[in-house]
């Protein structure tokens, strides 16, 4: 198995999140603990939006193609 884990910080407001979702921006562009750069789909966030829009810090698991498998909050 070649997958691969990265641990972002995000910290989206509702309005800039928004903006993603109506078409504006397709993907989020961070950076992981390892200063690496990750981009993925701003509609993988979809389940973490609250009225304040996106925080916290996730895992992104992707194979070896980069294609983004699962995307979790992390809880440790």
């Amino acid at each position: 198995m070649d997958d691969r884990e990265y641990v972002v910080t995000l910290n989206i407001s509702a309005l800039a999140y928004q903006r993603m979702y109506s078409g504006d921006a397709r993907h989020i562009l961070a950076r992981d603990m390892q200063g690496r750069r990750v981009r993925f789909p701003a509609m993988s966030l979809r389940p973490f939006v609250t009225r304040d829009g996106v925080s916290g810090v996730f895992v992104l698991r992707v194979d070896a193609r980069n294609k983004l498998i699962e995307i979790r909050r992390k809880t440790d």
